[in-house]
């Protein structure tokens, strides 16, 4: 996996400038828009320095409030890490929509679990300004997914909304609302039309 693609995503999120990650590096300024563009890639000794920049976010050690808040919604809604999807909390609705208990799949990443349409929203979110702080939520149609060996996906509206953690990790919750339950406003549609009725 090549550094540039998730340095750019790390920094933004983290609202890191170019010019800090290069003081952290070592480097140029001119270097790190050169690793972000994947023209050069930095060394083991330079990934080493980055390393407060790439670091995920592993725990809810020091946010035990929004844990609480996440595991007793009554809602189907999870906690991911922004930058790697690694599971952080789950709300027992959630779990309950998946075939394995929420404590094996904590601190692993859902991203390959991803239907076609959530990897494709994913894929829409440097265009909407995510990465920018142009936007702090987004929703998108899933048709949901029932046969499946681990997480099975329930259809309904898929809000993803950015949330910062005292250390000032990014994280994103996750949640899942049926037909007709949308909130309005506030959020950046990543597909435009409604689900069919009946669906």
């Amino acid at each position: 996996m090549k550094i540039g693609p998730l340095l750019k995503r790390a920094r933004t999120l983290r609202r890191w400038k170019q010019q800090a990650v290069a003081d952290l590096a070592g480097v140029a300024q001119t270097t790190v828009s050169r690793w972000e563009s994947g023209a050069v890639e930095p060394s083991a000794e330079q990934v080493r320095r980055l390393a407060p920049v790439l670091s995920s976010v592993s725990d809810l050690a020091r946010d035990s409030g929004l844990r609480r808040l996440v595991v007793t919604s009554p809602l189907p809604v999870h906690l991911i890490c922004d930058l790697t999807h690694r599971l952080l909390a789950a709300s027992p609705a959630r779990e309950a929509e998946w075939l394995v208990p929420a404590s094996d799949l904590h601190g692993e990443p859902l991203f390959p679990f991803a239907t076609d349409e959530i990897r494709e929203a994913e894929s829409r979110l440097d265009g909407i300004g995510w990465f920018a702080d142009a936007t702090t939520g987004a929703v998108l149609w899933v048709r949901g997914r029932e046969r499946a060996t681990t997480i099975r996906m329930v259809a309904g509206y898929c809000i993803w909304e950015r949330l910062t953690l005292n250390d000032g990790s990014p994280v994103r919750l996750v949640t899942t609302l049926p037909p007709g339950a949308l909130p309005d406003g506030g959020l950046t549609r990543l597909f435009d039309g409604e689900p069919p009725v009946g669906r």
